[in-house]
């Protein structure tokens, strides 16, 4: 029983997401841990708060809110991005 016990939890560490390095923290320490990145599209979510996607030449993305008092927070982050060029009209 013991041993059936220790295999079950015996299972391979999970890495860190990088996320978890940076949550949320004032908008110009946020800019300067995404060097390299560039934003790719940006909205008003409501009066008072600011969508962006950053994007590396990579494909990697993360999505950060800001705040008027300067906060910023990563919301989610991936790879694979690709721009969508609409159709012309």
């Amino acid at each position: 029983m013991r041993l059936a016990l220790l295999l079950c939890c015996a299972t391979p560490a999970l890495a860190e997401s990088p996320i978890a390095e940076v949550v949320c923290v004032q908008r110009e320490e946020l800019v300067r841990k995404l060097s390299g990145a560039s934003v790719s599209g940006s909205g008003l979510r409501d009066t008072e708060t600011v969508l962006e996607v950053w994007t590396r030449p990579s494909g990697d993305w993360t999505l950060v809110q800001s705040y008027p008092d300067g906060m910023a927070c990563i919301l989610a982050m991936g790879e694979a991005w690709e721009a969508v060029v609409p159709p012309p009209a």
